[in-house]
């Protein structure tokens, strides 16, 4: 599993931009085209979280749709695997959207003094 490797490194690139302050939230952009799990990306995090300062912060997905565009004429199409065919018969498509792994948002939490 993969995720495990993948939400390990989420957890210390998170943990390095908090500068020690507990984070709250997490906000993960991950492509559906991607091979990433995001139920097994949640499972990992709870276990990589623990004892850091992500521990019991809240971590969002938003899946990225796949989407393409054909070589031959240019038409947008929309994927839910790696590959396709265009209406113009084409298999030569350029992805343009769906392999995403991205931290989108680090929510920290304030310190009032």
């Amino acid at each position: 599993m993969h995720e495990l490797g993948i939400t390990q490194n989420i957890v210390a690139i998170v943990t390095e931009h908090a500068n020690g302050m507990k984070v709250q939230k997490v906000v993960l952009e991950i492509g559906k085209l991607s091979a990433i799990m995001p139920d097994a990306i949640k499972f990992c995090f709870d276990i990589c979280s623990k004892g850091t300062v992500l521990e019991d912060s809240i971590l969002e997905i938003i899946e990225i749709p796949g989407l393409a565009k054909c070589s031959q004429c240019g038409a947008e199409i929309a994927l839910d695997k790696p590959f396709g065919v265009c209406s113009c018969g084409s298999v030569q498509l350029d992805l343009i959207t769906g392999e995403e792994l991205k931290i989108k948002e680090i929510e920290i939490e304030e310190i009032c003094v």
